[in-house]
């Protein structure tokens, strides 16, 4: 698989200065300068962590998907962001990890969303891959799983360095032993933390949310060749995000991330 080093452009007062980690082998951005995360898929009215939401997400264009990862009673990897489907489905309740893979196959996300989306299911970790290889990276929250499950499966693809690991920096070294060449993203949480977090893991890249982000803290990371994706839904919030440096963005409304990015282009 072809390394692409990473370049990132940080527009800020009409300069332009380029960032880059030799050693981390991401995939230019398609937008601007600027990598578009589609948080749980492109999911507005569409039922969030499914296939449909992922194939909607690649077809506007985003870099990354975000997918959930837990695990069921038998062992399978699948996409749902809560403990329990209490949410996804009508008159059905349960945890994830109580459930068999068959059990949860046979739920129906889709038809709270009307129905268009009826029959919609939840998808396995593997269709996930299967959709997205060669097409969008995968921003991978490691909601409850093996570590090791889910390198197997990455590493069956040859798509270690299509993923992005948004983990706690307690499992860094873990990730690594497991597989060197995945890409670890840690939040190291409050602003505080962040010099310590990169004093003791090193790591090339950080995923803060937008309470703990700040233009002191994109700096910090910057200076240590650090790539950070912020999570911010707030579209008042993006330019001040940019003009701080954020390398990336995850939103719920991808689609108007890269028209905000390409306007933005154009001007």
């Amino acid at each position: 698989m072809m390394r692409f080093p990473i370049l990132i452009a940080l527009v800020f007062l009409s300069t332009t200065t380029v960032y880059g980690a030799d050693d981390l082998p991401l995939k230019p951005p398609k937008n601007g300068g600027v990598y578009v995360i589609a948080h749980r898929g492109a999911h507005i009215s569409i039922p969030e962590n499914s296939l449909a939401a992922y194939a909607k997400a690649i077809e506007l264009g985003c870099d990354f998907v975000e997918v959930d990862i837990r695990t069921t009673k038998d062992n399978e990897l699948v996409s749902v962001h809560n403990r329990t489907i209490d949410a996804y489905v009508e008159g059905a309740t349960g945890s994830v990890r109580e459930m068999t893979l068959a059990e949860l196959k046979a739920l129906d996300i889709g038809k709270k969303h009307g129905e268009k989306w009826k029959g919609t299911r939840i998808p396995t970790f593997e269709e996930i891959l299967d959709l997205c290889e060669n097409r969008c990276g995968i921003y991978l929250d490691l909601k409850d799983a093996s570590i090791d499950d889910v390198v197997t499966r990455i590493r069956a693809r040859g798509m270690e360095h299509d993923v992005v690991w948004c983990i706690s920096p307690g499992k860094i070294t873990a990730l690594r032993k497991a597989c060197p060449e995945c890409i670890e993203m840690p939040d190291p949480g409050n602003e505080s933390n962040l010099r310590a977090v990169i004093r003791r893991y090193r790591p090339r890249m950080m995923a803060p949310v937008w309470r703990d982000f700040s233009e002191t803290y994109v700096d910090v990371c910057h200076r240590s060749g650090i790539v950070v994706f912020v999570d911010e839904d707030d579209i008042s919030s993006w330019e001040t995000a940019l003009a701080w440096g954020a390398d990336g963005i995850q939103t719920d409304s991808p689609g108007k991330l890269i028209e905000f990015l390409k306007q933005r282009g154009a001007e």
